[in-house]
């Protein structure tokens, strides 16, 4: 068999493991050991098996991922999504679709000190949902809005995305996770533009909240000093260069320790469940990256990055036409596939292209994050979604699609935004 043979048959198997609900991160490193081991014999392939997880496991620059999960488990055990949620809502609450804004803006907030969009939509279904339920919101758009909301985990720094993309392109991790802040900022302030058309087009699906007093407005900015400091901590050090990624994930994770003890919201019981959980998401996370990386090398001895790249680079169409193919391309995988997988899968491959168009490296990581992003509320399987409805059982998983579409379309227009004008995510990194 022709390596392109064993090439296409690969992703075959690839996608059928993943049909029958084979883990991603075993069903890639299945596929890459077998087809590395046909294309170099059964002594190489099973080295390659031994190394690998050892090599990833033991990478200095993959310690940003668990430091990041576990400051966001100390932030959300030390109660700051709630005070950001209250403190929101004490200023945007009497506004028709008010609780739907404080829901934007809290997720904003909390994406500053959490690196996950699922973490980000599980602790607002908790924290927003009951309280968009008793004042009477549609469900749709109540778990619609938290659906779109947690996406800005990924995009707001710190996020675990931008890491993964900053060692898979061998980027600056800290340059990265600056160029998202002006495309989070930006969706934070298109979700709530979302809400007010919704609220403009459909009055009944939001009432309008109580109005508060200013001095209580004032008095709820008071408990979410805790957020402004730790996220002005860990990202003033890397915009100004005095720590690494790395080192910044691991002081934001002893910062957000510190400080949850220093409010006495931590206890020992708090503080194993915070590990465990970190332990358990991260040791998830490193699956798939060693299931990548693997698969990496089948990719590599069949030259399918070479043969991709030389092809979409000859086609007739001009820079921003192979890039529109690529966007169109991830839109769709999105749709039916895990973000983490779908990174780890194809920017090995999708990335000699982008360079070798010409565009900006950490721009096209800002365009990667925002495709993903897209993917955590596109129907079928859009991950946070799911991870609503798991908690708020009674709404169907149609009723949460049906929410979320207003806020594909801002999504749509902000990817569009982003290609359009890279000045929006250059900005601030042309500035370190």
């Amino acid at each position: 068999m022709t390596q392109e043979l064993i090439a296409i048959l690969g992703f075959v198997g690839l996608f059928a493991l993943m049909a029958v609900r084979v883990p991603i991160g075993v069903a890639m490193g299945i596929v890459g050991v077998a087809g590395f081991g046909v294309l170099a014999s059964t002594g190489p392939a099973l080295n390659l098996l031994a190394q690998s997880p050892i090599r990833v496991t033991t990478d200095w620059d993959l310690a940003i991922i668990p430091m990041f999960i576990l400051m966001g488990a100390f932030a959300t055990a030390s109660g700051m999504s709630r005070e950001l949620f209250e403190a929101s809502n004490a200023w945007l609450g009497h506004r028709r679709g008010g609780l739907a804004m404080a829901t934007v803006t809290a997720c904003a907030g909390f994406a500053a000190i959490n690196g996950s969009s699922v973490a980000t939509a599980a602790t607002m279904t908790n924290v927003a949902l009951p309280e968009m339920r008793r004042a009477g919101y549609d469900p749709g758009l109540a778990t619609g809005v938290i659906a779109a909301g947690g996406t800005l985990g990924i995009m707001i720094p710190p996020s675990v995305m931008f890491a993964i993309y900053g060692i898979l392109t061998e980027e600056d991790i800290s340059r990265l996770l600056i160029a998202g802040v002006i495309p989070g900022i930006l969706g934070a302030i298109l979700y709530i533009v979302a809400v007010q058309a919704v609220g403009y087009l459909r009055p009944e699906l939001m009432p309008r909240g109580k109005r508060v007093g200013w001095s209580e407005r004032f008095i709820s900015l008071k408990p979410i000093w805790a957020v402004g400091l730790l996220f002005v901590f860990v990202m003033g050090g890397l915009y100004g260069g005095l720590f690494t990624a790395t080192e910044g994930a691991a002081m934001g994770a002893s910062g957000a320790f510190l400080i949850g003890l220093a409010r006495r919201r931590l206890s020992v019981a708090s503080i194993m469940q915070c590990l465990v959980e970190s332990v358990r998401t991260s040791a998830a996370i490193f699956t798939i990256v060693i299931g990548a990386f693997l698969f990496g090398y089948f990719l590599v001895i069949t030259q399918t990055t070479q043969n991709f790249s030389a092809f979409l680079l000859s086609l007739p169409i001009g820079p921003y036409g192979v890039l529109a193919l690529i966007l169109l391309m991830y839109i769709l995988l999105g749709a039916i596939m895990d973000e983490l997988a779908m990174v780890l899968l194809t920017v090995p491959v999708i990335f000699p292209v982008i360079t070798g168009l010409g565009f900006d490296p950490i721009w096209f990581g800002v365009i990667i994050v925002m495709v993903v992003v897209l993917g955590m509320i596109m129907p079928p399987i859009g991950m946070n979604v799911f991870v609503i409805n798991s908690i708020a059982h009674d709404v169907s998983l149609q009723t949460i699609y049906k929410g979320v579409m207003p806020f594909i379309v801002v999504d749509l227009i902000r990817l569009v935004l982003l290609v359009a004008f890279p000045s929006l995510s250059l900005f601030l990194p042309s500035r370190m």
